[in-house]
């Protein structure tokens, strides 16, 4: 549908207007972002589509296909409004069955709700659900029942109110005053205060002045800022308008990595309907303000996210940091005053001034306030896109959203904020996810990345994980980055294969505060804290590695073996068959062993073996001799 055309700050006013007044009915929103494409969001839009047209409900009943709903885990899943029914994980069978009984009558069906794993109870309606209990969701919420590329939803949801309260009522000044007021911090990871950073701007004397959004998440698990460019992208674009607003800016670029296909393409057509609608491009809604929004794909380097590395490749060089001061505000994108903040950021920035400062000051703590947007995964019952009010403590996060670990196990560490971030112990779960008190324990936020870790993870192989990440993502402009991160790898790659010694742990710590202190750009300053915080709470698992050659969690392949029991041995042969070494061989018995020699831990083996058996093992701590002797004569 062709957007309306808006002339003036009226007619957008007046649109609001007529929106509020319109009847609702009820609304199957069926999320479609990229977690939920990947589980057959699409197909089942079809069967929904089809059953509609079917059973005469089209006028009667609205199918939206919305971004992402937070519980990733769950897709494909399928929220009914108004009374917020959630059915998880729908299969195309159940669709007449959702259309008859919740579409037409408004009643709940039990039998496709979600059961709580530990009370055994059916919830019925979002709120319920422990995953959704405790979280303060100003942005994921908006995003329930909108269609992302529908401008006319957008604006259904108060969309634009806060551009237009700003280009009518208040100075580029106040603007900056409220959001400096609100206490928003980026949300990027650094937290550095919004206001402040828009207000330095404003003074810079040169011009012309820009504004960039820094969509380019790289984190490990982390997708906070691509689930609401998918889902809700007009917010970001209304934030980076009113930025622009504020710091005398007339043009702003979006930078998005381009393994971000949807949210590249919702963008592309959020803009090109902004500027059908008269909300970009020159005099918007008929006052001296104008602006123009250009999407830029990048190519996937982490260190693009480091604000000097970003302004490089925008300008079309290679994506290297450079040394500050000058800060970006000073001097940035092609030598002007620059704004970069990231996407979650500018989508705080219509709430903030539509709702007021003090409104969104009085979540949070005194230093950190709002909310924030972190992915949940990792080894936790319930998984995906959390937000939750700042100085919520780790354990409210892990163990109630979350749900604690898995099968039984137990949460024995953290791993939060990315590559950059740190390794925090199951005793520190009374922490306070805050700006402040993450950075005392050797962690920072980060962008949002929490990646939830149980007792059979070993903590010397993250750590080499996350070190090995940011070794092939430096850009190998200063030798403390370069150099000290292959040094790292090749050190913690020497303890996994049971050859370290102690010395090697003092000689980590020593290369990795170097970094902290000599590195030219945050990548290479923060690369060192995943190992340094293991180090820091999980010595003794290094330690264990070097002395007694053991890797409890069962992961090192340099200190695994793996052996067969001839009493739970079948004798199929399907490990013999399957090993691409050719290391299990048919002993004298007629029951396959493993030759330890030719071995490679690869544990294909074990996982052929059928489970009703059993029959491999794996073992650490023990050199070949002591192995030879547990195999129970397979050997």
């Amino acid at each position: 549908m062709k957007p309306v055309k808006f002339n003036s700050l009226k007619e957008l006013s007046d649109y609001h207007e007529e929106k509020r007044s319109q009847p609702s009915f009820r609304i199957i929103s069926l999320s479609a972002a990229s977690c939920g494409r990947a589980s057959g969001a699409l197909s089942l839009a079809s069967a929904f589509e089809a059953a509609i047209k079917e059973l005469g409900l089209a006028g009667k009943i609205e199918l939206k296909l919305t971004g992402c709903h937070g519980f990733c885990q769950l897709e494909p899943e399928v929220i009914i409004f108004p009374e917020k029914y959630f059915y998880p994980d729908i299969k195309a069978k159940d669709v007449k069955h959702i259309l008859l009984e919740t579409g037409i009558n408004g009643q709940f069906i039990p039998e496709l709700g979600f059961k709580d794993e530990d009370s055994q109870k059916i919830c019925a309606r979002l709120e319920e659900l422990p995953f959704y209990q405790g979280q303060v969701r100003w942005l994921i919420d908006r995003q329930l029942d909108l269609d992302p590329l529908s401008l006319d939803d957008y604006l259904g949801h108060a969309g634009f109110q806060a551009l237009g309260l700003v280009l009518g009522r208040q100075t580029p000044e106040e603007v900056i005053e409220e959001i400096t007021a609100s206490g928003l911090r980026g949300r990027g990871g650094a937290g550095f205060s919004t206001g402040l950073k828009w207000q330095l701007a404003r003074r810079a004397e040169a011009q012309p002045r820009y504004l960039i959004c820094n969509g380019d998440e790289g984190d490990p698990g982390a997708y906070m800022d691509r689930g609401i460019l998918e889902s809700n992208p007009y917010s970001v674009l209304e934030g980076m308008m009113i930025g622009g607003y504020a710091v005398g800016a007339s043009c702003g670029f979006i930078y998005v990595r381009q393994e971000y296909p949807l949210a590249i393409e919702r963008l592309d057509e959020a803009i090109d309907t902004l500027h059908q609608a008269g909300l970009l491009g020159e005099k918007i809604l008929g006052t001296d303000f104008s602006f123009n929004l250009e999407l830029i794909r990048g190519a996937g380097a982490f260190v693009s996210g480091e604000e000097t590395a970003l302004i490089a490749s925008v300008e079309g060089r290679r994506a290297n940091p450079r040394q500050r001061p000058p800060f970006p505000v000073v001097k940035g994108l092609w030598g002007k005053p620059t704004v970069i903040n990231n996407v979650e950021t500018w989508a705080n920035v219509p709430l903030i001034i539509r709702s007021g400062a003090a409104w969104f000051s009085k979540t949070g703590t005194d230093k950190s306030k709002g909310t924030k947007i972190f992915s949940l995964v990792g080894h936790v019952k319930y998984s995906g896109l959390v937000e939750v009010p700042l100085g919520i403590t780790l354990n409210e996060i892990v163990n109630k959203i979350g749900g604690g670990a898995r099968k039984g196990k137990k949460i024995k560490a953290v791993q939060i904020g990315g590559p950059s971030g740190g390794c925090l112990p199951a005793e520190l779960f009374d922490l306070k996810v805050d700006y402040e008190s993450l950075p005392q324990a050797g962690a920072i936020m980060g962008s949002g990345g929490l990646i939830a870790l149980d007792e059979d993870t070993c903590m010397v192989n993250l750590a080499l994980y996350f070190l090995k990440f940011a070794c092939e993502e430096s850009c190998g402009k200063c030798v403390p980055c370069r150099i000290g991160t292959q040094q790292m790898v090749k050190i913690l790659e020497k303890i996994t294969k049971g050859q370290g010694e102690l010395a090697d742990l003092d000689l980590l710590e020593k290369i990795g505060l170097t970094m902290q202190q000599a590195s030219l750009c945050g990548l290479g300053r923060t690369a060192p804290n995943p190992v340094l915080t293991a180090l820091r709470y999980f010595r003794h698992e290094f330690e264990e590695h070097i002395n007694e050659k053991k890797c409890r969690a069962l992961v090192c392949p340099g200190l695994i073996s793996y052996i067969i029991d001839e009493n739970q041995c079948s004798g199929c042969q399907l490990c013999l068959n399957s090993c691409p070494y050719g290391a299990i061989e048919v002993g004298p018995g007629g029951l396959p062993r493993i030759n330890l020699s030719a071995c490679q831990a690869c544990g294909i083996c074990s996982s052929v073996c059928p489970e009703e058996f059993q029959a491999i093992k794996k073992v650490s701590g023990q050199n070949n001799q002591q192995v030879n002797q547990a195999t129970t004569g397979n050997n």
